[in-house]
């Protein structure tokens, strides 16, 4: 199997479940407006802190799909079947991150800006936090990934995977916060960006790596 006919098998099986990413946008949409249910309706308050609830909602609605990232694999063998086919456990590890991505980091972006609009985030601001959401959310599927391969066949996994991917995905968060709130005082995001995709330059090469170390593992 090459690495695109797993990327075609993985999508066609995000399409067959489609319940998990309608889940991810529902959560995303439904912890999103409870903070004015909560803060109050005043839009300088609400507009202040906006960029925070989308980026902190978008990462928690990332984790929902990722145990069944691996764990269907696992269990009924398809796991050692690829790597048995001749894939690096890496490239199993960033294709599926990839899919990941795809079905879930791409509606959570596309779905921030009216739910930013929905919190009265500033309009000059909200190009930014798409700008900062395009390779975070790609970061944040490689942690993911990471966090749901090295956790893989562990006992209550599901409740060692927040534990281990928030703290690694807390520098995306600030640094995606603090691009939107640049743009909101008026000056440029340029720094906070740079520092994302620097972010992302590194993990693409990491994650998938230690993903894969952990795939291997579970797998012996």
């Amino acid at each position: 199997m090459t690495a695109r006919a797993l990327l075609v098998r993985e999508l066609r099986l995000a399409f067959r479940h489609g319940s998990d990413t309608l889940a991810a946008l529902l959560f995303f949409l439904l912890a999103a407006s409870l903070f004015p249910l909560a803060i109050g309706p005043a839009p300088e308050t609400l507009g202040r802190i906006a960029p925070g609830i989308v980026w902190v909602c978008a990462l928690l609605a990332a984790l929902l799909p990722l145990d069944r990232l691996f764990g269907a694999d696992l269990e009924d063998g398809t796991l050692d079947q690829l790597l048995l086919s001749g894939l690096p456990p890496s490239l199993v590890a960033a294709t599926k991150a990839l899919a990941h991505w795809l079905v879930t980091g791409l509606p959570l972006l596309l779905s921030a800006a009216p739910i930013a609009i929905m919190l009265r985030m500033p309009p000059e601001s909200i190009p930014a936090l798409l700008a900062g959401l395009l390779p975070g959310t790609a970061i944040l599927s490689l942690i993911g990934t990471m966090g749901a391969a090295l956790v893989l066949g562990a006992r209550r996994g599901g409740v060692l995977l927040p534990l281990l991917v928030l703290p690694l995905a807390a520098p995306t968060l600030i640094f995606g916060v603090s691009a939107a709130d640049a743009a909101a005082g008026d000056t440029s995001p340029r720094a906070a960006l740079l520092l994302l995709a620097a972010l992302l330059a590194a993990a693409l090469p990491l994650c998938p790596l230690a993903a894969g170390a952990g795939i291997r593992s579970a797998a012996e």
